[in-house]
């Protein structure tokens, strides 16, 4: 699964994402290693809390993050927010918040990328493009394979920004404006 639909209503939709089953699992046998270890061996009890503690790091460091993405309509804004466990740990809850904060009318279209991740072969993830130029993905790592999730999830900001509108009433402008001027050329009559 991509992204969760938590709460959507005409003027507020909250998309949340968490560590998936593989993110879960590798931090279980990681730490599950160190918890070996530390159980097994006849060393001193600094050496086991060491072997814990290193184990424990190198999990909660392949785990992935917490992401949230609300957009909301009445305050005319955006905001992307990702929570690290590991970076909460290493700068003792210092740290480990990032927050990016847009405004929804500068968002112009909402793609879906493919991008190679090594190992594992494609994954998708939806990218926010702004008037600016500027592209910014909607979370920071991608999802394996189910392209069609991801589609949705861009489906969904797509209709609730009413970009689709937005794209059907310039292609509509641009059309008659063609036609318009179509109409004021003479014509010539070839013989």
């Amino acid at each position: 699964m991509y992204m969760l639909v938590e709460n959507c209503t005409s003027s507020h939709l909250h998309l949340k994402r968490s560590p998936g089953i593989r993110s879960w699992s590798l931090f279980v046998g990681i730490a599950s290693i160190g918890l070996a270890a530390a159980y097994y061996s006849a060393d001193s009890l600094a050496w086991k809390l060491f072997y814990m503690a290193g184990c424990f790091f190198v999990a909660a460091q392949n785990l992935e993050q917490w992401e949230e993405a609300v957009f909301d309509k009445s305050k005319g804004t955006v905001c992307l927010k990702t929570f690290n466990l590991y970076k909460k740990i290493l700068t003792f809850s210092k740290g480990g918040n990032e927050q990016v904060v847009a405004l929804l009318n500068e968002i112009r279209d909402v793609n879906v990328e493919e991008e190679t991740v090594r190992y594992f072969g494609k994954g998708y993830l939806v990218v926010l493009r702004f008037i600016t130029g500027f592209s910014h993905p909607l979370t920071q790592s991608a999802v394996l394979g189910c392209r069609s999730d991801v589609e949705a999830v861009a489906k969904l900001i797509t209709s609730f920004l009413e970009l689709d509108r937005l794209e059907s009433q310039q292609d509509l402008s641009q059309s008659s404006g063609t036609e318009a001027s179509d109409a004021d050329e003479p014509q010539d009559k070839y013989q």
